[in-house]
């Protein structure tokens, strides 16, 4: 951790700061064992709780329904803590309405052209829940189910474990797939996602984070002004299903070119084609490093107001960027606040889009013996 991020922690703790934002009684003192308390029942009465836990200056609230991370709490350069991340204050909306907010997505991040795709020699159609592409998943996909959750400390980290045991056909894909996904925030407060799965049959995966991102803090407004940087050379275009189309394409001249700091919003009403598919930025970058055995450095995000600032490393091959294009004014927020257009960013760090039709692409296939395996780090500071 830097001196700054050290003094603007040490300030927030002598003045005895607390978040504005959030529902409910549990915290977790720094450092120390992850909180537990009731969130809410699902219709058939299974209980969904929720978990807190705080360490180096961060503070995350996740909840065993679809491992969500409801709020996350980091302090600007004035020590003053916000939650940056978008989502709901009850279960209900999750349940009945939320667009992925803050959680893990499964068994395949982003999107499968018509649900379909061949492994082996056997074909396998998907559930089919975005026109006629199968999205994160499908109807029921992870962020639709209930994780088994258990908290743990490790010297000075702290901690969540989460389990899913993903049944053979479930949503249409092969094999019964075990997930465990493990949260952890370090003294630094830097908050790392691992992710593993094995299989009995041969499947594809694709397993990722869905965090809203506002770094000005949830419900401020929009996220235009953001400073973003990518290490990324080129992109992935798509159709107007938003499938790649197989081309690598450079983002040289383009909106996509991310390789210098610039604001999220400055070249985001320009006439691209690509932009008009996605109504703004919802595209995936091929990140310059390949996939790495370790996580490294791939995106800063910066807001200028507050100070407060993202640093994301990873060990994937892509990141999926999506400028809360489809945010449109019907969501009340945590914060009582109603999310619109451009109100938030995500960051979602994965393999390709529609890759098992994609040879060409980095693999997502999966066999009996072996793991999978990768992990994405997120760094804050003033």
């Amino acid at each position: 951790m830097d001196m700054s991020r050290r003094t603007v922690i040490a300030a927030a703790t002598a003045a005895g700061l607390t978040a504005a934002a959030g529902v409910g009684t549990a915290h977790a003192s720094p450092g120390g064992r992850p909180a537990k308390e009731l969130f809410g029942r699902l219709a058939d009465g299974t209980k969904v709780h929720r978990w807190s836990l705080e360490n180096g200056g961060t503070r995350l609230k996740v909840l065993s329904y679809g491992g969500v991370v409801q709020s996350l709490e980091i302090p600007d350069r004035h020590g003053r803590y916000r939650n940056v991340v978008l989502g709901f204050a009850g279960l209900d909306d999750y349940v009945a309405k939320s667009p992925y907010f803050g959680a893990l997505i499964g068994r395949y991040g982003n999107r499968i052209a018509k649900g379909r795709f061949t492994l082996d020699g056997t074909t396998h159609q998907l559930s089919v829940n975005d026109g006629v592409n199968s999205l994160h998943g499908g109807a029921q996909g992870f962020d639709k189910r209930v994780w088994d959750v258990a908290g743990f400390t490790s010297g000075t980290d702290v901690g969540l474990v989460l389990r899913y045991t993903s049944a053979d056909g479930e949503m249409g894909y092969p094999g019964t797939l075990r997930a465990k996904v493990t949260y952890t925030l370090n003294r630094h407060g830097d908050w790392r996602i691992d992710y593993e799965a094995t299989t009995d049959r041969a499947t594809v995966v694709n397993l990722t984070s869905h965090v809203y991102w506002n770094l000005a803090g949830e419900g401020s407004g929009s996220i235009y002004d953001h400073e973003l940087e990518i290490a990324a050379a080129r992109y992935t275009p798509v159709d107007t299903g938003l499938i790649p189309t197989g081309e690598l394409a450079r983002v040289t001249g383009t909106p996509f070119d991310f390789r210098r700091t610039k604001t999220v919003g400055e070249d985001i009403r320009v006439g691209h084609q690509q932009l008009l598919y996605g109504q703004g930025i919802d595209h995936n970058w091929v990140l310059d490093k390949g996939i790495s055995a370790r996580p490294e450095h791939i995106a800063t995000l910066r807001d200028p107001s507050s100070g407060r600032t993202l640093r994301i490393s990873t060990t994937e091959p892509g990141l999926q960027f999506y400028s809360g294009n489809f945010l449109d004014g019907t969501l009340l927020g945590t914060g009582g606040h109603i999310y619109r257009q451009g109100d938030a960013l995500c960051l979602e760090t994965q393999h390709f889009p529609d890759s098992p039709n994609h040879p060409s692409f980095p693999s997502t296939v999966l066999r009996p013996g072996r793991t999978y395996r990768t992990s994405t780090v997120h760094s804050f500071g003033p």
